[in-house]
């Protein structure tokens, strides 16, 4: 089974397979990298990591608009059905089939609150395995030991920040991904804004060092990665 995923800039991830289209972190509107706009994209399903407003983003509107269903922590699932979504909860090492496949959600060292300042539950990953392909999105999170356990799993592909400041910088984003030994990795949550501009081929060159089996790919806001 084919897995397409297209980096929207930022965080924000469109996958696609064979029966479903997944959307993570819908950051569209306000995001200065953004290909597409909200009013653009019909998912499916619309995975949330957290309830800062670069990751909960266009969520309700689009929800609304498409009739996907929003999947994240058990306090944004609840707003999101609040505000008129249809949402399914779970929560921190929880997991749950889907007709896209199975989704799990994974720690995050990060903080988590809706954009008027209320609690939005814990920050998470995501596991998501597709047919054989198993993808894990990061999320916003700094560097912990516990992405050794993540990766064994078996980790086609990880989705990484790097943007430093708010989440891991390049050089603790190598030592992630020398826990989880993905066979490829694709970095994200960077260039956004100045705060947290990178060199991109910097890293590139440093995980080719460090990892040298692991396949680097760079993308830009628009293009896609299929696998």
């Amino acid at each position: 089974m084919s897995v397409k995923l297209t980096w929207l800039g930022h965080a924000c991830w469109k996958i696609d397979n064979t029966k479903s289209t997944l959307l993570i972190d819908p950051f569209l509107s306000g995001n200065p990298v953004a290909p597409i706009t909200a009013e653009q994209i019909k998912p499916d399903f619309i995975l949330v990591s957290h309830g800062h407003g670069d990751h909960l983003g266009d969520t309700v509107n689009i929800a609304k608009r498409t009739g996907a269903t929003v999947l994240s922590n058990f306090e944004i699932a609840s707003y999101c059905e609040g505000q008129g979504c249809k949402a399914h909860p779970l929560h921190i090492g929880g997991s749950r089939a889907f007709p896209f496949g199975r989704l799990k959600l994974t720690i995050a060292h990060h903080g988590s609150s809706f954009p008027d300042g209320r609690y939005a539950g814990n920050p998470a990953g995501f596991l998501i395995t597709i047919g054989k392909t198993k993808i894990y999105d990061a999320g916003d999170t700094g560097l912990f030991y516990d992405m050794k356990l993540i990766g064994e799993e078996g980790i086609d592909i990880a989705l990484l920040p790097i943007g430093d400041n708010f989440t891991m910088g390049p050089e603790d984003a190598v030592r992630a991904a020398k826990l989880l030994k993905p066979k490829v990795m694709i970095p994200m949550h960077y260039n956004t804004f100045e705060l947290i501009a990178q060199d991109s081929k910097s890293f590139a060159s440093q995980m080719k060092k460090a990892l040298p089996r692991t396949k680097v790919v760079l993308l830009k806001p628009g293009e896609s990665f299929s696998i």
